[in-house]
């Protein structure tokens, strides 16, 4: 009898890491506390990329398509394709433009330079608007968003997007549909990125996320930094308040969305990027208006995952559930958040999709100084309800370095318990996090990290290796990994219990043998059925 094809690769995967080193599992866990201190010799940060640079260049003309984007939808049979036409306009007086004066049109097909099927879409406009003397307000150019459906999955398609009544049409782009949700059906590869920002590390690890060739990237939060400029332009500041402390309002200088979206064109117009918001994303104008360039530039699964909201949805590719959720929004236990993520965790079939992965910007875990403990309050609210559906996997960001924990519920190692990473560590103009929290003099005052949506939950532990304390004395037991440096993750999902986790690190010359954590992630079902009842937080 032949071997099943998963099984092969398992094997083969298995014994090439038997002949080098061999590649720890979570069945090897718990691990001892590991830190990788920060070499000296390596700068901290670097300046962000200038709009001026020609990767940052419109490089069309108006009325043709750029920033051309692909998303996942609900299902392997849709995808969603995001563009822009037009020129947009910063100054005090500004004037949209009319959504409607360009179609939204993708055509396609199965084979190259034959597109005999055409879909509609819808367009917008949204503007950044400051009524202070000295601001400049930003008005967008026309955004599309267009939904395919009835395509096959695992399959490779064809196609252009524009209007072809103004005969402005993209060049042809090619993208390959996920694959069904069923057990033994997996993405090639799933790149997981966070804070990425657009520095010159930024562009590292973009290149080196490239080469990994992913079928699918996870965008944790905090994706542009236009937030870090005032509206003249000015050079980007690791810490605005600081910088600029004068500012009747924390300004956010649009163009560098655009300039954004135009470097990473190449990647996202071939293969879906799912994003999730983070803080930088808030961009506050007057009248309390938030998340505007956020809500208008992407296109997320949110209504066909049964979401009200684009701040949190799900949507599957192969074997795999994932669920986005929203650290900026209302997350306790009697809200729409709340509600929605109870009812999807509950429709999932694990006999399908055996995995799930979780992912939201602000980490729960973490042992840094910076953020420490600043989003307990979503912890304490939602952890039960992660654990006693079996999630397997937590990506985060909002830290800017790299850990990996063991697996943990409650702040007490589980073997059942998600296993949660931060990857905050994309490249952005805040510069890399060194200092960790059970450093001494490096415990974080409760007044510290105070979250910029939520309460504050902060709390001593009552029981365990940090009783009576805030801050742990060494690096926590939960903790496995952490090292400050930049870079980005590849999770490779082999069969329904086996995902190899790598973890790249940027100022490594990048291959084979650049990985600067690895571990395959081992899920036990038999062991760790759902915990179906009520499963509640407590304060340790």
């Amino acid at each position: 009898m032949m071997a099943h094809p998963n099984l092969l690769l398992l094997l083969l995967l298995l014994s090439s890491a038997a002949a080098a080193e061999p590649i720890p599992t979570t069945l090897d866990g718990p691990f001892p506390p590991t830190t990788r201190r920060f070499d000296p010799s390596l700068r901290r940060g670097s300046d962000d990329v200038p709009l001026s640079d020609p990767r940052l260049a419109k490089k069309v003309e108006s009325p043709f398509p750029e920033q051309i984007a692909l998303a996942a939808s609900s299902s392997p049979s849709s995808i969603w394709i995001s563009w822009i036409t037009g020129d947009a306009q910063i100054g005090s007086d500004v004037s949209p433009l009319d959504p409607s004066a360009v179609a939204s049109e993708v055509w396609y097909g199965e084979e190259s330079g034959e597109y005999p099927l055409m879909a509609k879409g819808a367009a917008l406009v949204y503007s950044q608007l400051y009524p202070y003397e000295g601001l400049l307000n930003y008005t967008s150019g026309i955004i599309h968003h267009v939904r395919i459906d009835g395509l096959h999955p695992g399959k490779r398609y064809y196609y252009k997007c524009g209007d072809s009544s103004l005969k402005a049409l993209s060049e042809e782009h090619s993208f390959e549909t996920l694959p069904s949700p069923a057990p033994d059906m997996y993405p090639h590869r799933i790149a997981v990125i966070g804070d990425l920002g657009l520095t010159s590390n930024s562009t590292t690890t973009i290149d080196h996320l490239a080469q990994n060739d992913p079928s699918l990237i996870l965008m944790v939060g905090d994706l542009t930094y236009a937030n870090q400029y005032l509206t003249t332009g000015g050079k980007g500041a690791s810490c605005f308040s600081c910088s600029f402390p004068n500012a009747p309002i924390r300004e956010t200088y649009q163009p560098r969305w655009d300039g954004w979206g135009r470097f990473m064109e190449p990647l996202t117009s071939k293969i879906p990027m799912m994003v999730i918001e983070g803080n930088h994303e808030i961009e506050p104008q007057a009248g309390g208006v938030t998340f505007k360039s956020y809500l208008s530039r992407f296109s997320v699964p949110s209504q066909e995952s049964g979401s009200n909201s684009s701040f949190y949805y799900s949507f599957n590719a192969g074997g795999v559930h994932f669920i986005m959720l929203g650290a900026y929004v209302d997350y306790n236990r009697t809200g729409a958040q709340y509600a929605w993520l109870k009812s999807d965790l509950h429709q999932v079939d694990r006999e399908v999709t055996p995995w799930v992965v979780a992912t939201w910007h602000p980490p729960w875990y973490n042992s840094y100084s910076s953020h420490y403990q600043e989003f307990e309050c979503m912890r304490q609210q939602m952890e039960g309800l992660l654990y006693q559906y079996g999630v397997d996997v937590v990506f985060s960001g909002h830290v800017h370095a790299y850990e990996r924990m063991n697996r943990v519920f409650n702040y007490t190692l589980d073997p059942c318990g998600p296993v949660y990473i931060t990857v905050g560590d994309g490249g952005n103009i805040e510069q890399i996090d060194i200092d960790h929290a059970d450093d001494p003099e490096k415990c974080p005052s409760q007044s510290d990290n105070i979250p910029e949506f939520g309460g504050v939950c902060h709390l001593n532990f009552s029981s365990g290796p940090a009783k009576g304390k805030f801050c742990w004395d060494q690096q926590p037991e939960w903790s496995a990994f952490r090292d400050s440096s930049f870079g980005h993750g590849i999770l490779e999902v082999i069969n329904s219990t086996y995902a190899l986790w790598t973890w790249h690190r940027n100022q490594d010359i990048y291959g084979e043998n650049s990985t600067g954590d690895q571990i395959y992630i081992v899920r036990q079902p038999d062991k760790c059925s759902l915990h179906i009842g009520n499963v509640t937080s407590h304060n340790w």
